[in-house]
């Protein structure tokens, strides 16, 4: 990967884990859809042939040492993309799930609200997203819980088709929420006095393989999410009332 880049440059970070049967066609349409952006692929130690199919479909690949999971994965991508200069980074999955066409909308946003990430959201404008009751059910809690705490509703507060700028780059380069990040991510920006924008996009069956949040991990997933929140909200007023 280049070790400079020019001012406003964009990247796009996929963390991935054990896709190798997706991640050559989600790289190969990121590639058609927004040509010439660079593509960074962390891998997070998969069993897999993941790394070497990112490789030969084009893509740039940072392979971790050890597992980090998806916060370390993350981290370890943003603080590359910040320390290369990069002004806008893109997240999204490996598995074919969110649409590069979309890409460009998030983009859009970031550039023209000066706010520090945009959402790229399955339930604005009516948009309805096939995720089991037990899910629906945590994302509206997760609305109702996020509302005070940020000022603004919103509407897909778990979904990972984020895009960012460089002041929120600089933050989490240093840290980065590290198991189940997209709703503590929220409040941290919310504790910076960062703003955040989402946009409409619709989301896709998996090209492969199979989620790893059962209905047992969606249980977990909930309990830690407010633990990580609590934190943040004491870390938040410990701070007001220092000052």
């Amino acid at each position: 990967m280049t070790k400079s880049v020019a001012p406003g440059s964009v990247m796009i970070l996929i963390p991935a884990l054990n896709e190798a049967q997706a991640i050559a066609q989600v790289i190969a349409e990121i590639r058609s859809t927004v040509p010439g952006t660079p593509i960074l692929v962390v891998d997070d130690c998969s069993l897999d042939s993941t790394a070497t199919a990112a490789r030969t479909a084009g893509a740039d690949v940072l392979s971790l040492p050890h597992h980090l999971g998806l916060g370390g994965c993350l981290q370890a991508g943003y603080r590359l993309a910040f320390e290369l200069g990069y002004e806008y980074v893109v997240r999204m999955d490996g598995d074919g799930q969110m649409d590069p066409k979309f890409v460009p909308l998030i983009l859009d946003k970031l550039r023209e609200s000066g706010c520090q990430m945009v959402i790229g959201s399955r339930y604005m404008n009516g948009g309805i997203h096939y995720s089991s009751l037990l899910r629906q059910y945590g994302i509206r809690f997760f609305r109702l819980m996020l509302r005070p705490i940020l000022g603004k509703p919103v509407k897909d507060p778990t979904s990972g088709f984020v895009g960012v700028n460089r002041e929120a780059l600089e933050v989490f380069s240093r840290s980065f929420p590290l198991e189940y990040p997209e709703i503590e991510t929220l409040v941290v920006l919310k504790r910076r006095a960062f703003r955040f924008e989402e946009v409409p996009c619709r989301m896709r069956t998996r090209r492969a393989g199979v989620s790893t949040i059962t209905p047992l991990k969606s249980i977990y997933y909930i309990v830690h999410v407010l633990l990580g929140v609590l934190v943040n909200i004491l870390k938040f007023e410990r701070s007001k009332w220092r000052m």
